[in-house]
């Protein structure tokens, strides 16, 4: 039977591991700007997947993700070895890498948030001293039927 809270524990150790081996342990310079954000691993603990995204050297630079996610699939037996040796657990988890778009995602509903709120804007300018399009009183009181005597 699948044990969930242990698959989110091992997870969470594993991108532990992971984050601390590339920082430390593995000297490619193309892993350099790699930042894990989430480890996901199935619920029979067999294989993992490991999020991560890369950074740019300077803010209007590119990061460049293709030398990042070859240099993660080389080192990915160096860090497969690394978690088998700090989990203990008995069947080390496959890894597998995977971009994170999180960033892109937050940066894309950013831009769709400040377009909406110039749109706000602009009909707020567009409101302001505008006169209804109707009668100034709506409502209109009920037509009164005529009283027979």
């Amino acid at each position: 039977m699948p044990d969930a809270p242990r698959a989110r524990k091992l997870a969470k150790r594993i991108g532990q591991i992971v984050a601390s081996a590339l920082e430390h342990e593995v000297k490619d310079p193309r892993l350099a700007r790699v930042t894990i954000t989430d480890a996901r691993v199935t619920a029979d603990l067999r294989d993992a997947t490991v999020y991560y995204t890369v950074l740019g050297d300077k803010l209007d630079t590119a990061p460049d993700t293709a030398g990042a996610a070859a240099a993660l699939d080389s080192a990915k037996g160096v860090l497969r070895t690394m978690v088998g040796q700090a989990t203990g657990v008995r069947f080390t988890p496959t890894l597998s890498f995977v971009a994170d778009t999180v960033p892109d995602d937050a940066r894309h509903i950013d831009d769709l948030l400040a377009r909406a709120k110039a749109a706000d804007a602009e009909v707020a300018r567009l409101a302001n001293g505008a006169q209804p399009a109707g009668d100034p009183d709506p409502y209109k009181p009920p037509r009164e039927e005529p009283t027979e005597d």
